[in-house]
């Protein structure tokens, strides 16, 4: 579940749920509404996951 996977980046990151929505999907209130049941567009779930990702890529090269 794309939660689930959203979640383990917050834990992994210390990144606010705030500005991950605002970051990836340029909805600030885009975690809460998951966790209250969303069920996010496949062509968002994809953008989600690439942002998590290339996030990750960046702060490893760093």
């Amino acid at each position: 579940m794309l939660i689930r996977r959203i979640e383990q980046f917050l834990h992994e990151t210390g990144m606010p749920w705030t500005k991950f929505g605002r970051l990836a999907t340029h909805d600030p209130r885009f975690v809460q509404d998951l966790r209250n049941g969303r069920s996010p567009r496949p062509e968002t779930e994809s953008r989600v996951e690439h942002f998590m990702n290339t996030y990750r890529r960046t702060r490893r090269a760093a």
